[in-house]
């Protein structure tokens, strides 16, 4: 069990590189999928304080809201709708450098100017959740961002499925 997170100082490369390992021993010593998702949600939001980090889960044909930091959010997105919505239908992950520019962006928070969206697959690349991060000034995400945060969603994307223990 965790106690504390250790946040680098430095660039955002040098905070990933200090997060990543941290993240995926959090999931890799839990069971259950919502109290990983809800570790994973806090160490991330705690390292780069953005304005809402979390997950939305599949659940028929919408996304349901999971764990997460920040404000309060949608709670319900159906698919193919907003960034969430749409990174879900397409199986991919989506930058997005300015909210207001994309065709049918959901507001969940007027604060919002850019966000990335990266799906969580299991092994046959079904998409049963979405990792959502949005930040409140306009480009605060690249490639970068996805390269270190793509390995937190396969590794979640193994636990979908397992049993949990209690």
């Amino acid at each position: 069990m965790a106690e504390q997170l250790l946040i680098a100082e430095g660039s955002r490369e040098a905070q990933y590189q200090a997060l990543l390992p941290q993240v995926l021993a959090l999931i890799e010593s839990e069971s259950d999928i919502i109290a990983a998702m809800a570790n994973c949600s806090a160490a991330i939001q705690q390292t780069f304080n953005w304005l809402w980090t979390g997950f939305y889960l599949v659940k028929g044909e919408q996304l349901v809201l999971g764990p997460f930091q920040g404000p309060i959010a949608c709670t319900r997105i159906p698919k193919g709708r907003g960034v969430c919505g749409s990174a879900w239908a397409q199986a991919q992950t989506l930058i997005v450098p300015d909210v207001d520019a994309f065709p049918g962006h959901i507001a969940c928070s007027s604060a919002a100017r850019s966000e990335i969206v990266l799906p969580v697959c299991d092994a046959a690349g079904t998409v049963l959740a979405v990792l959502d991060i949005d930040a409140s000034e306009l480009a605060q995400f690249s490639e970068l961002d996805q390269r270190y945060l793509a390995p937190v969603c396969a590794a979640l994307g193994k636990l979908f499925g397992q049993p949990a223990s209690i």
